[in-house]
Order: structure tokens, then C-alpha cells, then sequence
């Protein structure tokens, strides 16, 4: 069965959205774009407009990737966290992974009676969010993927900062961003001169774009 490596995937096997993500002690930066595709009832493919950055508790985000569906799957795991009364992200994480693992396989059954399976119909995350119980390491990365095989999801740990797909020179210049501990209105203009490019050169990649940062005050969508 198919599934993609994130850890090494570029832009030319998995031509979908742009997700970036990054934290120091100051905080967390996430951003992505909001060009989707998607199937009609036909099996034809359109283009679609969506947010793909949710804020999902006062101290926590997501990011999603890939399929359009991943949107609908992050605004149901808020309602969730938001029921179960979750904020701090090593709860949130620890809710999350099982939840959206569920989600995203009754997303893949249904898919999978219409159309086969194919790169597009990927989703992944990237969970972002603050702990007052870790106070060496208040600010936490996940991505969440399959990395072993579809449907499963997994989690993996973002050190400093991740693109998926990779762009590396992007990832290299905020990881020393975020190892200086820059403020993170210093390292947010990096972000936007990487999607400005990308814009410019990639046709699948285009407005609305987000932006955000989560500090311990709590989740700030930025212009």
C-alpha cells in the first residue's frame, strides 16, 4: 500500500500545500498556504480555497497537509478537546494522535469506495502548542504521519523547525533562527519571504496564507 516518507519527501512527489513550523524558547511559528485540491462527485479534480491552520485550544494549533479533508478532521478533534476540556500540549498530543488516527481512517474507507488510492488522498499534521508543566521545554512540535503504513498515523517530535514538504535551505536558516533564540517577529519575515518565493515559483502553492504564533499568553493569528 502507498504512503509517502515526510522526513524526505520534496515538492516533486508530493506536489500539495506547504506547512512550516518552528519554536524556540520564545515560542512557536507556524504558516501555510491555502490552495487545495479536491474530487468532485465525477472524479474530476478542482481547486479549492481552505485555511489549513486551526487553533485548536487557547495554548494549541494544528497544521494540515495534503487532502482538503484534513481541515474538516482538525475542526472536529477542536470540538473534541474543547468537550474533554484540553489544553496543555502534552494532553492535547496524547488526545490527539488516537483521535485523528481514527478520523483520517474513516476518511481513507470512504475515499477508497470511490476512488483508488493515490498521493492526493495523503493527510498529514504538524501539532503545535505551549506546557506550563515542562518548564525547560514549554514550547512542543509533532508531526503526525504515516509513517509506517496507511491508514496508521503516527507522531514523531519536531526539534526546532520542519517543512513538508522539505525545503531544506528554508529549514537550515530557521533552525539557526530558533537556536539563537531570535524573537519571533524576527523569524516570521523568514517564513514570509520562503512562501513568497514559493509562490512565485510553485503554481500549486497560493493564497489565503496563515500565519500564527503561540507564546504562553496563548495562540495569535498574525498578518
Amino acid at each position: 500500500m502507498w504512503y509517502m516518507n515526510l522526513r524526505k519527501a520534496t515538492r516533486k512527489e508530493f506536489p500539495m500545500s506547504q506547512l512550516i513550523a518552528c519554536k524556540n524558547v520564545n515560542g512557536i511559528v507556524l504558516a501555510t498556504d491555502g490552495k487545495a485540491v479536491d474530487f468532485d462527485p465525477s472524479g474530476e479534480m478542482i481547486e479549492l480555497k481552505v485555511d489549513r491552520l486551526v487553533q485548536i485550544s487557547q495554548h494549541t494549533a494544528i497544521l494540515t497537509g495534503g487532502a482538503a479533508d484534513g481541515v474538516e478532521m482538525c475542526h472536529s478533534l477542536r470540538n473534541f478537546l474543547k468537550e474533554e476540556g484540553l489544553d496543555d500540549i502534552q494532553e492535547v498530543y496524547g488526545a490527539s494522535l488516537p483521535f485523528l488516527s481514527t478520523e483520517f481512517e474513516r476518511f481513507m474507507r470512504k475515499r477508497c469506495e470511490i476512488l483508488p488510492v493515490d498521493p492526493i488522498h495523503h493527510v498529514y499534521f504538524v501539532l503545535a502548542g505551549y506546557t506550563a508543566k515542562d518548564p525547560q521545554h514549554p514550547f512542543h512540535l509533532h508531526l503526525l504521519w504515516t509513517k509506517k503504513k496507511l491508514p496508521q498515523l503516527d507522531g514523531d517530535e519536531i526539534s526546532f523547525a520542519y517543512t513538508a514538504p522539505r525545503i531544506m535551505g528554508l529549514e537550515y536558516k530557521l533552525n539557526q533562527l530558533c537556536r539563537e533564540n531570535a524573537p519571533l517577529d524576527h523569524i516570521l519575515p523568514e517564513i514570509k519571504k520562503g512562501m513568497e518565493k514559493l509562490e512565485k515559483t510553485q503554481e500549486e502553492i497560493g493564497p489565503p496564507f496563515s500565519y500564527a504564533f503561540i507564546t504562553k499568553s496563548g495562540f495569535l493569528k498574525v498578518e
